[in-house]
């Protein structure tokens, strides 16, 4: 069994559990509240990766802001309000579309990166 020096045997989660994000300590996966600690866990709302893109389709940064990024899209909404003007020296056609891609395939990947827990929405 792997052991820890600061906490003694590391315990690990079975696939009906997970550690109390208060404690530490190993609940039941369904657990509102820890039994050990009596504190309430947090569950990440899941995203659709595919609602966060459409979003993202029709107004760039709404899919951002559907993922909990609101100064994100609030950024990539201006930047496209500057290419928007842009687009009378023509330059904005070019920067618009690249913006507009990019904010899509963010969007996707953000929502993704939300559901499997590797970044907090």
């Amino acid at each position: 069994m792997p052991f820890d020096e600061r906490d003694g045997p590391a315990v690990t989660t079975g696939p009906d559990e997970q550690y109390c994000s208060s404690c530490g300590d190993v609940i039941k996966r369904e657990a509102e509240i820890c039994p050990h600690c009596g504190v309430r866990q947090k569950y990440p709302q899941e995203k659709n990766p595919g609602i966060a893109a459409v979003l993202s389709v029709f107004v760039t940064g709404v899919g951002q802001i559907y993922n909990g990024q609101v100064g994100k899209g609030l950024a990539l909404m201006v930047i496209q309000f500057i290419n928007a003007l842009l687009v009378f020296v023509v330059v904005g056609i070019f920067t618009g579309f690249i913006v507009w891609v990019y904010a899509i395939y963010d969007a996707y990947s953000v929502a993704e990166k939300i559901n499997r827990g590797e970044i907090e929405p």
